[in-house]
């Protein structure tokens, strides 16, 4: 079995799993008591609003088919989904789901990607490096700052991240991804670069827990590795230790890692949302929780439903990744 083979084969078994998703998605979203006519009334009751009477609450079950059961509003909800339809958001007076995902998925899942990079680049080299100088004073220091960003929480970070540009750092650069100037404006240089200049205090309060997380994975494997044969085989045959870690070890070390791409996006995507809600970003962070505050069911249903096909896709990419690195893999599917 190839390469080609197999991923076809991965394809085809995840279309099950993600419809199996889909209906685990919609049941969570709508195990809370209530529904969304009575969030409603709460918020209404809660705000000063008087009471919302029962018969606009009736009707606004009727409107969004809260009083159909549950696989009638299920298959009204999946089966707009090969037209792009998912339903309308009840919380944001009836706006498109599809169009609400459309202006924040993007950006959502370039964060995501970009901080799962970020981990990478940081930590693979600096893994690495800790593992060729064991117990040295730089490998306890590295191994004592990764043992601290392990055990911070991302949202924390992100609290601390906010205290230090108030007091210290121009406050504009929190609570948005560019300036106030270029909301709204057509993508161009001026933009982008402004984008780069706020794109570092998120990017480190999600990355930062994987990024010392794979350092330690890493500084494992390469120790893990330098005592394998093939690594004295290669000293005896004259080559200098620089080429003997980079070339030669960081190939091996870095396959566990590759393979363990579908287990860091799950929690880089949970620690993004967290973050985007404490830093009021533009992804579907914020859109996700007010929309469970609300019991908005289509919008935050398939907003779970995409981050789970995007933990599938990436599972299935990591798979692929790894069996294009690790020559043993690819001879396993022969």
């Amino acid at each position: 079995m190839g390469i080609f083979t197999y991923t076809v084969r991965r394809i085809l078994i995840a279309i099950p799993v993600i419809v199996l998703i889909s209906i685990i998605c919609f049941s969570i979203i709508q195990l809370p008591p209530g529904d969304y006519a009575d969030a409603y009334a709460a918020l209404v009751l809660t705000t000063g609003g008087g009471y919302a009477s029962e018969d606009y609450l009736e009707m606004l079950r009727e409107r969004y088919g809260l009083d159909q059961p549950f696989w009638v509003q299920y298959w009204k909800w999946v089966k707009g989904f090969p037209k792009g339809d998912f339903g309308v958001a009840m919380s944001l007076q009836g706006a498109s789901v599809a169009g609400l995902l459309k202006a924040r998925l993007p950006m959502t899942i370039f964060l995501n990607i970009f901080a799962l990079f970020f981990a990478l680049a940081i930590a693979l080299p600096i893994g690495l490096y800790s593992a060729t100088h064991k117990y040295s004073l730089m490998d306890y220091f590295l191994t004592f700052i990764a043992f601290i960003g392990i055990s911070v929480p991302g949202f924390i970070l992100a609290v601390l991240i906010i205290a230090i540009s108030i007091f210290w750092l121009d406050s504009s650069y929190i609570g948005r991804l560019y300036s106030n100037e270029f909301i709204g404006a057509p993508w161009n240089l001026a933009k982008f670069v402004d984008f780069l200049k706020h794109l570092p205090p998120p990017i480190i309060a999600i990355g930062i827990a994987q990024t010392s997380n794979t350092m330690r994975i890493m500084r494992g494997n390469t120790l893990d590795v330098l005592k394998q044969p093939f690594i004295q085989t290669a000293r005896a045959k004259g080559l200098t230790e620089f080429a003997v870690h980079w070339k030669h070890a960081a190939r091996i070390s870095i396959n566990p890692i590759i393979s363990r791409i579908g287990v860091y996006l799950p929690e880089i995507i949970a620690i993004e949302m967290l973050v985007s809600i404490v830093l009021n970003l533009n992804t579907i962070g914020p859109l996700f929780y007010d929309a469970l505050i609300s019991q908005d069911m289509y919008l935050a249903g398939t907003i779970l439903l995409v981050i789970s096909v995007m933990l599938v896709v990436g599972n299935l990419i990591a798979d692929i990744a790894l069996a294009l690195t690790d020559p043993r893999v690819r001879f396993e599917l022969k």
